[in-house]
This record gives C-alpha cells, sequence and structure tokens, in this order.
C-alpha cells in the first residue's frame, strides 16, 4: 500500500461557531486527499494537503466533455468522541463502478478507503456536534489531460473534500414536496444513470428549477421511455407504502444504487417488513393514492438520510400523503440509521468504522 505524504496547513481557518447555521456543502475543512494518475504509472503520489485552488489548463478535458464521477458520505462523531463512518467500502466500491462505465481507470478501494480515514483522522475536530450535524465526505475523479479531443483521459486526478453540514433540506424531518416530471428526461437505461456523475446532475438542473418555481423541493422523475414508471428523485431514491408492502424501484441500469437505499432494504426486512424492488408505474401509485392505500412515502440518501414525501403534483393531481406528516416507518428509518451512524445504537449491522 502506498504511503499518503502528509502537508499540514499553516494557517488554519477558523471553524464555524454556531452549528444551527451550517447549511450545506458552502464550508470547507483545512485539508484535502489527492492523488494522481498517468497512462503508464498509474495511481500515484497520494498526500494530504492545505485545502486550496487546483490548477487547470483551459483545455482540461474534465471541462469539455464531463469525464468526472464522485461518491457523497460523511463522517459522525460519537457522544464520546470517535469519529465513525458508515459503510465507506461500498461507496468505493460504487465509485469503480462509475469509474468503469465512465472509463476511468479503477482505484484500489481499500487504499482509498484508508485515505479517508487519515483524512478524517486529521480533520476530525471540523466534525460538528449539533443534532443532525456531520462532516460531508466528497471523493470525486477528473479528467485533466490539455487537449479538446473526445477520448478516454490518461490523465486524471482523484480528490477528497470534507465539508462540515447540517440538514440537506431546509425542512429537515418535516415532510417534502415532490413534483413528478412529465417533460424531461435524465436517464435511460444503457445511459449513466446508476453512476454518480456529474453529467446526471447537469440534466436535472431545468426541470429543478421549474419545480422551485411552483414551491416543490425536488422532482421526481420517470423513465426516459414510456415516461411511466417511477425511477428516483433527483438526490434520492425513493419508497413507497402501498397496503402492507414497501415498494421501490427495482435497479435496471437508470437509476443510482443508493447507499442508504441498500442499508433502509436491509434493515426494514430485518423488521419483518416485506420489501419489493420492482417497476412501479405513477398511474399504480395514483390509484393506490384514491383506494386510500398508499400510507407513506419517503426518500432516501446520503445527504438526507430519510426525507419524508407529504405531497406529490403529478399534472393536476396533488397527493397528500399521511397528511402530510412523517410515516411511522420513515421515523424509524431515520431514528435507526441516524442512531447507529452517530453511535446512539448498537451496530448490530457492521456497517460503522471508527476513525483512529
Amino acid at each position: 500500500m502506498q504511503e499518503i505524504k502528509v502537508t499540514l496547513t499553516k494557517n488554519p481557518k477558523k471553524k464555524p461557531a454556531d452549528e444551527s447555521k451550517l447549511g450545506f456543502g458552502s464550508i470547507f475543512t483545512d485539508h484535502m486527499f489527492v492523488m494522481n494518475y498517468d497512462e503508464g504509472q498509474g495511481w500515484h503520489d497520494p498526500r494530504i494537503v492545505p485545502y486550496g485552488p487546483i490548477e487547470l489548463d483551459p483545455a482540461a478535458m474534465c471541462l469539455h466533455y464531463g469525464q468526472e464521477v464522485f461518491e457523497g458520505m460523511k463522517a459522525y462523531k460519537t457522544a464520546d468522541g470517535r469519529a465513525l463512518l458508515f459503510r465507506p467500502e461500498k461507496n468505493m466500491a460504487r465509485l469503480n463502478r462509475s469509474n468503469e462505465r465512465l472509463c476511468i481507470p479503477l482505484v484500489d478501494e481499500a487504499f482509498c478507503v484508508e485515505a479517508l480515514k487519515k483524512l478524517v483522522g486529521i480533520e476530525k475536530d471540523w466534525i460538528p456536534t449539533a443534532e443532525g450535524t456531520s462532516l460531508y465526505l466528497r471523493p470525486f475523479i477528473f479528467a485533466v489531460d490539455p487537449q479538446v479531443g473526445v477520448h478516454p483521459a490518461k490523465h486524471l486526478m482523484f480528490l477528497i473534500i470534507c465539508s462540515p453540514v447540517g440538514a440537506y433540506y431546509p425542512e429537515g424531518l418535516n415532510p417534502v414536496k415532490i413534483y413528478v416530471e412529465k417533460n424531461y428526461v435524465r436517464a435511460v437505461r444503457g445511459g449513466l444513470g446508476f453512476a454518480k456523475t456529474a453529467a446526471n446532475y447537469a440534466a436535472s438542473l431545468k426541470a429543478q428549477d421549474e419545480a422551485e418555481e411552483q414551491s416543490y423541493t425536488q422532482v421526481l422523475w420517470l423513465d426516459g421511455v414510456e415516461r411511466r414508471y417511477i425511477e428516483e428523485v433527483g438526490t434520492m431514491n425513493v419508497f413507497f407504502r402501498i397496503g402492507d408492502e414497501i415498494v421501490t424501484p427495482a435497479l435496471q441500469g437508470s437509476i443510482l444504487p443508493g447507499i442508504t437505499r441498500m442499508s433502509c432494504i436491509e434493515l426494514l426486512r430485518s423488521w419483518g417488513y416485506q420489501v419489493t424492488e420492482r417497476k412501479l408505474a405513477i398511474d399504480e401509485l395514483y390509484e393506490a393514492y384514491q383506494k386510500g392505500q398508499l400510507k407513506e412515502a419517503f426518500g432516501s440518501g446520503t445527504a438526507a438520510v430519510i426525507s419524508p414525501i407529504g405531497q406529490l403534483k403529478w399534472g393536476d393531481e396533488i397527493m397528500m400523503i399521511n397528511n402530510g406528516e412523517i410515516g411511522e416507518v420513515s421515523q424509524k428509518l431515520y431514528d435507526n440509521l441516524t442512531g447507529i451512524q452517530w453511535g446512539k445504537l448498537p451496530d448490530t449491522m457492521g456497517w460503522t468504522v471508527e476513525v483512529k
């Protein structure tokens, strides 16, 4: 395993005084992890250095052709001062699946987890401790070849940056309003939908902007072919409690295989719930709503953990779910996931990794 060189900053930043006003993703810590890839040499020169700007050639291929992937994960501070990561090996495995799809050289997953742990260990004092806060971690890889020509990169950079954060949505754990998108398409099977890459998010901006103009927090995407089957929300996978069944769209290549999604399914099944991964049409969901069978809806993701859905707007139809209140399954999942993540509950699933 390569040695990670460490250069500590001589000008540490002032840490946020009021953790209730952190917001999401706008404050960054003192250091970052950097590693380079050059054809013939592989991934090399892993280092932790002071956080700061990076120099890019104006012809850098990432700026022109979008060859980029990223991950999102968090570090949590326990009441007794320990730092915990949540299933980091799953994030690094998913990063490599994205790498493979974007023709980016694979990384050593175990080494990258160790690099992450080393960086978090250095930035441990940046992990906030107020209720609902954490240190968001953003590993990402991008092409830096200075060439305007479409082909897989031969030179890339891998960085990890850290950001102390509060709730992702302003609503916090209060149910959000979601707009069902009918005009635009985010991804199709065979495309990039399952990869965590910038292109997917760029494709979602127009619909997100229109949803916000109508006072909706996020967009629920339908499949790109029939425009009928539910896929995911822009930043979350989705679950629906229909009767005694909890349904989530099956992974068929056009939606992100979320780590929190996976964890929710495993927890729910361990509690005895019937969880089904299948195709779910929006008209089937609306029919269930009309019959009073749609009891609950929620999203899952690293940023929000669990986000209850209180309202869905599909065309002219408004579905008010569970009287706009958080449901029992959403609450139980949130309590248990965050309980494990913050070390408040015993980790019987073996999901957390302590940073020494």
